[in-house]
């Protein structure tokens, strides 16, 4: 397999931590890790057993008939192989998300959009893995026509939000105590606009914070947070567009949002740091990105924050990975 590099050095100027020293992100590394099929694209990244592990889309396009979920792993983040790859006969398979279970399993995500005449729309899916190699049969979870984005797992207990792919108003969050059976925690999210891809953790107070991204008419992302069991959610409109979103929370405490953003040059892919008091983003980075292209993965991993996207700024659609310093203190302006 041949691994392609373009070293980038860029130094990125955030907003101001303190009113009198400016903080600096650093794109310290980006390289190409994938183009093997006509369209690459929607990924995920995650640390297992000393290994990184980067998940994506190959199809025919941006949306075509076929679509396989393709994983690869790497022991540096340089030099990647292809670990394995999902393929359906019936449905196009997309948006690949990665988990590790509480009981150190990987746990692969993904909806299919079934090739019609079919009894649904989509179908959202997750495979099992002790390698990452030998995957399980799909296991179809949630209701059809919902889409189940991504999986997060707390108190050893799966969750996802999935969105409706027939009524584009509605959105719900799904629970599963055995990480296959999986039901409808409370009333769908009460939200206007077309709500669909979300960013979901767990903070260590048991809190859930959700990023749902909205398009149509209302194309500005929500923040949502809410206390167990979950039912009650806050939602407060964070004033951006962010597609394919991810969110995290660093070890220093940090919130960090990745995804799309629609500049005045075209669509990048760029990174925040989340005031969730104030509902607001502070611009960290925009990667080296442009055309078809989000979808990012985060790891925080020897001190520094690795990102999985994809990007068609070089032409082909084609699956990038960034190395990034943040800065030493919150770009986040401290309140009077």
């Amino acid at each position: 397999m041949r691994t392609f590099a373009c070293m980038l050095a860029l130094t990125i100027w955030a907003p101001l931590a303190f009113a009198e020293q400016p903080s600096e992100t650093k794109i310290i590394d980006t390289r190409k890790i994938w183009d093997q099929a006509r369209h690459n694209a929607f990924t995920d990244l995650i640390r297992f057993q000393d290994k990184f592990y980067c998940v994506f889309r190959e199809g025919d396009g941006h949306v075509s008939k076929t679509g396989s979920l393709r994983i690869l792993r790497s022991d540096d983040g340089t030099n990647w192989e292809s670990a394995a790859l999902i393929t359906s006969d019936t449905s196009d398979l997309r948006d690949a998300k990665i988990s590790v279970t509480p009981d150190g399993k990987l746990c692969l995500s993904g909806a299919g959009a079934l090739h019609q005449p079919a009894d649904a729309k989509h179908q959202s899916f997750i495979w099992n893995s002790e390698d990452g190699e030998n995957w399980s049969d799909p296991i179809a979870i949630g209701d059809p026509n919902f889409w189940i984005w991504r999986i997060t797992w707390h108190d050893s207990a799966a969750y996802g939000v999935g969105y409706n792919t027939v009524n584009r108003h509605a959105a719900r969050l799904y629970k599963s105590e055995d990480g296959n059976s999986f039901q409808q925690v409370g009333k769908d999210f009460a939200v206007n606009g077309y709500v669909n891809e979300t960013g979901l953790i767990f903070l260590k107070d048991g809190s859930a914070m959700c990023l749902l991204r909205r398009d149509g008419t209302s194309k500005t992302a929500m923040l949502g947070t809410a206390q167990a069991p979950y039912t009650e959610w806050k939602w407060q409109d964070l004033g951006t567009y962010v597609g394919g979103p991810e969110l995290m929370q660093t070890s220093d405490g940090r919130f960090l949002v990745g995804g799309r953003i629609l500049s005045p040059g075209g669509a990048k892919t760029a990174i925040w740091e989340l005031d969730p008091a104030q509902a607001k983003l502070h611009h960290l980075a925009t990667l080296p990105s442009g055309g078809d292209t989000s979808y990012p993965g985060f790891v925080e991993q020897d001190g520094k924050l690795w990102v999985s996207y994809y990007s068609s700024h070089e032409g082909k659609t084609s699956i990038y990975l960034s190395q990034l310093e943040l800065p030493a203190t919150s770009v986040i302006p401290s309140q009077p």
